[in-house]
């Protein structure tokens, strides 16, 4: 599916069908693009989204939210998208794949 390889800006949202239980082919699909900026993760089993946000190639994850961040964590993506991480108060080099992941712990 084109959209979803594509590093879309604007108000754009990817929903697309699995099997039940086949996280990591979800997985796959997900990390099958060559840009890697943000992720949203939506589920009741924060066990799970948890070990998804871990193998998600991507720079921010959200769980159970989406587009709420720290303005002092580090910024930027995995790939293609791994530019603006340097703007963070964890900004160094040996860093440069640090993973931020926003969780909401509201279930509404």
């Amino acid at each position: 599916m084109y959209i979803a390889q594509e590093e879309s800006f604007g108000p754009v949202m990817v929903i697309s069908k699995f099997k039940n239980g086949d996280v990591d082919g979800v997985l796959r699909r997900a990390n099958a693009t060559e840009y890697g900026l943000a992720s949203g993760v939506f589920t009741k089993d924060i066990s799970k989204a948890l070990y998804i946000s871990e193998k998600l190639e991507a720079g921010t994850v959200f769980i159970n939210t989406y587009n709420k961040t720290d303005v002092a964590a580090p910024f930027g993506g995995f790939k293609q998208s791994g530019f603006g991480k340097d703007l963070g108060k964890l900004f160094s080099p040996s860093l440069m794949s640090h993973l931020t992941v926003q969780i909401n712990e509201k279930n509404n």
